[in-house]
């Protein structure tokens, strides 16, 4: 049976500890990490979305990240926190698709993540306030993400027409608040690199 076509359109957030903003967007994983490795969360809200006939719209979930060194040489550890309005199958579509196994944009997640901490139902909010990004899972994150002004100060400082694998336009973004506290870590990333991206994943 082949891979089944797949699909998440929506926006996405990702505070991460680097003290400007994340090299890796621009090197594409060739350069390390500001403090050498990497920690992240990341805030993901699905305005359309189906794996096969499963529609995943409207869900919201949470993914922590940890890469050692370098993205690109991976070694990655990974673990979602899944929206707690989810179906059994949207759960299980979501495995797949974060694991790399649906092929597609996220297909190299199955090479690079080394250790996969996990599903977890949870609460999982992501709302905005203005240009600000709100994410939170209750206990867990505590997120405000703001773009930085551009010098048109209406305007956004956007990264545009990139080969990173996220997305080809980031936002560039502050963490105003980025607190994550799940599987043994403690972080707290307030003041550090975010990215505010579209999310239109699809595959196989």
């Amino acid at each position: 049976m082949g891979k089944k076509d797949w699909a998440l359109k929506g926006e996405l957030v990702l505070s991460c500890n680097c003290t400007v903003f994340c090299p890796c967007v621009l090197s594409l994983g060739n350069h390390p990490p500001t403090e050498g490795y990497c920690q992240t969360w990341a805030g993901f809200r699905i305005d359309q979305g189906h794996y096969g006939e499963t529609d995943l719209s409207g869900l919201n979930l949470g993914l922590v990240m940890e890469i050692p060194g370098y993205m690109s040489r991976g070694n990655w550890t990974a673990g979602i926190f899944l929206d707690e309005r989810a179906s059994i199958y949207a759960e299980k579509a979501i495995g797949k698709i974060f694991s790399g196994k649906a092929g597609g944009t996220t297909g190299l997640l199955s090479i690079l993540v080394g250790q996969f901490l996990g599903i977890q139902r949870a609460p999982v909010h992501y709302e905005t306030d203005g240009k600000t990004r709100i994410f939170q899972i209750p206990k867990i994150i505590d997120g405000a993400i703001t773009p930085i002004a551009s010098k048109d100060a209406e305007g956004d400082t956007v990264i545009t027409n990139s080969q990173y694998w996220i997305a080809p336009e980031i936002t560039v973004a502050r963490s105003e608040k980025s607190r994550m506290r799940a599987f043994g870590r403690n972080w707290n990333f307030a003041g550090r690199s975010a990215e505010i991206c579209p999310l239109d994943w699809r595959g196989p």
